[in-house]
């Protein structure tokens, strides 16, 4: 008991509270734009999914803590337990417990008895994979493997491909399998990779990407949400009625918004109005109530949280901690751009939601959890370790 005190209190005195501060007040911000997005459901609706959004909130803190508190190195020495629940976790999918979410075939959410919430297990292993990433990255590099080598790029890149390629055969969740490679991409590249990989990743890439648009491999409707982007009278009704009712949402705010509960689409019923609002579409709903000022502040929340976590990868003490740092970071940046960017009419509709606002019970829990990552390794030092403070598993 004396030593679970000892720990708390080092927790107060040396975690990162600054980035759990923000991370709670960006947290709050959405629970206040998800009570206006379903405030049209009536008060029961409305106070369900922030009832569910703020026991995950709860959840989220104690996950800060514990993650702040453990030892993640010596974890990491089971990184091959790592692997398999990887694997195994991703799989639950094609299992009973799976759940699919919408007329495209994805099956990227699973519904375990007990919980009041659907768990998105690419949520969770986003975190396991930022881990085993660092690993990979830091062994290359203590083991004074060159990192500039062929074959350092292709064991990274393999793991990176191989987890992506079995999470859109199981799931067909193109959005969210694109957060591992933007994860892959932002920690190889801190940690030295040569530039003529990436260089040959994004030609080789591009040009498998055009073929397969000439060939037609590419499902018709992921083709349709790249050419609503150049052309958004293509479509209005099915593939752009999304993007189209979001940007008039967001330009009808203006520069102070509707008010708030006040916003035309925000507040209607009418099956036609704006669209997921409480999850993807959430900027939208600031944007129409809140105006220019509510998204500001919105961008501004997000963008402290990033660089709060970039300043604790530039002070870490190990090339491991610094990846982790640089990983979550990623995945920061990627959801932030991509679900704005959808919102803005400036990046496909591809069903990634925005980090701390959005509706969902699985992605806060897990977002606090590698936010605990963070203030794990601002909270590790030499003095910590001599005072015990850290909870060894």
């Amino acid at each position: 008991m004396t030593r679970l005190k000892g720990m708390l209190t080092g927790f107060f005195q040396q975690a990162d509270l600054v980035l759990l501060g923000l991370c709670c007040a960006a947290t709050l911000y959405g629970m206040v734009l998800i009570a206006s997005a379903t405030h049209y459901l009536g008060t029961e609706g409305m106070i369900r999914y922030v009832g569910v959004q703020g026991v995950a909130l709860v959840l989220g803190i104690c996950g800060y803590i514990f993650m702040s508190l453990v030892d993640v190195e010596i974890i990491m020495r089971k990184w091959k337990w790592i692997v398999a629940f990887n694997i195994v976790f991703i799989g639950l999918l094609i299992t009973p417990l799976g759940v699919g979410g919408d007329t495209t075939g994805n099956q990227a959410w699973l519904r375990i008895p007990g919980i009041p919430f659907q768990i998105g297990p690419a949520e969770v292993v986003k975190i396991t994979f930022t881990l085993l990433l660092a690993k990979q990255l830091a062994w290359l590099r203590e083991d004074r493997r060159d990192l500039k080598s062929f074959r350092s790029a292709l064991l990274v890149a393999g793991h990176t491909l191989a987890l992506m390629g079995w999470y859109v055969i199981i799931s067909n969740d193109m959005g969210n399998a694109l957060t591992f490679f933007f994860i892959f991409l932002c920690a190889a590249f801190v940690a030295g990779f040569a530039l003529r990989w990436f260089v040959l990743l994004f030609l080789g890439g591009g040009a498998a990407f055009t073929v397969a648009w000439f060939l037609n491999l590419i499902p018709s409707y992921m083709m349709d949400r790249f050419r609503v982007l150049f052309d958004h009278s293509y479509d209005t009704l099915d593939t752009g009625w999304q993007q189209s009712r979001s940007l008039l949402a967001i330009g009808s705010g203006g520069i102070f918004g509707q008010g708030y509960m006040q916003g035309t689409q925000t507040q209607s019923s009418y099956p036609g109005s704006l669209p997921a609002r409480r999850t993807d579409l959430i900027f939208a709903v600031c944007g129409e109530e809140l105006g220019l000022i509510g998204c500001l502040v919105v961008i501004a929340l997000l963008a402290a949280i990033i660089i709060r976590v970039l300043l604790v990868a530039k002070n870490s003490e190990t090339p491991f901690q610094c990846y982790v740092c640089v990983g979550v970071a990623a995945m920061l940046i990627y959801q932030t751009v991509i679900n704005i960017g959808m919102c803005l009419f400036v990046m496909p509709t591809i069903g990634v939601t925005l980090p701390f606002f959005s509706y969902g019970g699985s992605s806060i829990l897990t977002l606090y959890l590698a936010m605990g990552l963070v203030s794990n390794i601002k909270l590790r030092s030499p003095t910590m370790h001599r005072r015990g403070l850290i909870l060894r598993t």
